[in-house]
């Protein structure tokens, strides 16, 4: 695959399209706890080396969302409640330093990025539980991305990604109406540049994410893992912020028929960080 601006891709960005194809499959629970995740099937799929397979296994082990256990095998996590509520912890003080750093600081552009993806999050309305909380989890994500510190960029991701398996698995239903306007609370506290309110807010928010999310267990599919990604190989190579504020119906994989996610629609979605 070439980039747009007609150089080969490199490395690095053969395994940022192997992690946003994976995370999604297993946040959208079409990988679910305990799925073998072979090196070679998936150099495979994605058409890159097993080293290249590995260094994206590495990375989706230090998001809490890959297992890597001896002899090179790699599974796909099983959050436990008690690491849950320890992350939620470690999330929300994280998360306090990027609003504190963002309040009164955002620019034009970036507040119109945060309520385009609000946007797809309201569109998400209705569709699979599993969509709506990797949007939200996108939207702190964003957040972090956009106070342009590396270190914060890099904690927040990978424990908001953790959580994110968390509630995409155990959350019990709730409305995403909740996520989107206390999403819209934090944007308009972050205009106002009320650094005490917006770490007040943040706080609330998170906290009352992580009260929803409650155990349950998942059923396996036992479905073959170069079918599982076959949708999510090719959506897999579209850049993160494009795949950000994507509304719903373009930002769900194409999935083959039985390839829908456990919790498809109800009449109530659960609330999402």
């Amino acid at each position: 695959m070439a980039r747009e601006n007609g150089g080969a891709e490199g490395p690095s960005d053969r395994v940022g399209t192997i992690c946003r194809a994976l995370r999604r499959a297993i946040i959208e629970q079409a990988l679910e706890p305990g799925t073998k995740l072979p090196e070679d099937a998936l150099g495979e799929r994605f058409g890159v080396s097993r080293t290249i397979a590995r260094h994206a296994l590495g990375q989706l082990a230090a998001e809490g969302l890959v297992e890597l256990r001896r002899n090179r095998i790699a599974v796909v996590a099983t959050p436990s409640w008690r690491e849950a509520r320890d992350a939620f912890d470690i999330r929300i003080e994280l998360e306090r330093l990027v609003v504190r750093q963002l309040a009164g600081r955002l620019t034009r552009d970036q507040v119109a990025r945060l309520n385009a993806h609000v946007a797809a999050e309201k569109a998400a309305h209705g569709g699979p539980d599993s969509v709506s909380i990797r949007l939200a989890t996108e939207f702190h994500i964003l957040l972090a991305e956009m106070t342009q510190s590396p270190i914060l960029i890099r904690y927040v991701s990978e424990i908001a990604y953790r959580c994110c398996l968390t509630l995409s698995l155990f959350s019990r239903p709730h409305s995403s109406e909740c996520a989107v306007s206390e999403h819209r609370a934090l944007i308009d506290a972050l205009v106002d540049g009320d650094e005490a309110r917006v770490m007040s807010l943040m706080h609330d928010h998170l906290e009352s994410v992580a009260n929803r999310a409650l155990v349950q267990h998942a059923k396996p599919r036992g479905r073959d893992i170069m079918d599982i990604l076959a949708p999510y190989a090719g959506e897999g190579r579209s850049p993160p912020a494009m795949a950000a504020v994507q509304p719903a119906a373009a930002g769900r994989p194409a999935a083959a028929p039985d390839a829908t996610p456990r919790r498809a629609k109800r009449a109530s979605r659960p609330g999402a960080g």
